[in-house]
């Protein structure tokens, strides 16, 4: 069997395909971990067990090209009503995680450093 440049570019489409599939899974299961932390942490409860993906982008870093996601999630704070929540991944670091709360406006939460999420140098 031989191997042609056509051959090997689709190869190479699928490997890349699998990596990303694989990183946006890595990612989502982050931020997953994150929002049930801080929903513990805050004393709220976690609606769904789920984040969703709102906004994807590229951004550029010291370390190069990432991918910035923005996922979006529901808590609540005494099993009535829902509220929302944000979680903010640049790669797999913590950029931010918000939690919109009753009593004030919004509640930021700085990044753990026990979370596993890469810290910034």
């Amino acid at each position: 069997m031989s191997l042609t440049v056509e051959n090997l570019i689709a190869n190479l489409l699928l490997l890349l395909l699998g990596w990303a599939w694989l990183d946006a899974l890595r990612a989502r299961e982050m931020a997953i971990g994150l929002a049930r932390r801080a929903c513990a942490k805050s004393g709220v409860q976690l609606l769904d067990q789920a984040v969703a993906l709102r906004r994807l982008s590229l951004r550029w870093t010291r370390q190069g090209v990432r991918v910035h996601r923005r996922y979006r999630f529901e808590f609540s704070e005494e099993g009535i009503g829902r509220r929302q929540g944000h979680v903010i991944l640049t790669g797999l670091r913590l950029e931010s995680l918000t939690l919109d709360m009753s009593e004030h406006l919004s509640q930021h939460l700085a990044p753990d450093p026990d979370s596993g999420a890469e810290q910034r140098p």
